[in-house]
């Protein structure tokens, strides 16, 4: 997906690519882990490819769920 021209990403495009919510991306947004941005206030949130690549390289390997015995 991250292949594409395009170098500005829709919010349903980058909750594909890093399997969150909608909403968790507007949280993230408003607390400034990974921001968007707007043509103007009634514009869908954006999302430059390359801070979405850059968040996906610097997001921490999540560890794998312990098997319950």
């Amino acid at each position: 997906m991250l292949e594409n021209e395009n170098n500005v990403l829709t919010i349903q495009e980058v909750a594909k690519i890093l399997n969150v919510s909608t909403q968790t991306l507007r949280r993230w947004d408003r607390t400034g882990i990974l921001t968007a941005f707007r043509a103007s206030q009634t514009q869908p949130r954006r999302y430059h490819k390359k801070d979405v690549i850059a968040f996906l390289e610097a997001k921490p390997k999540e560890a794998k769920p312990k098997k319950k015995q």
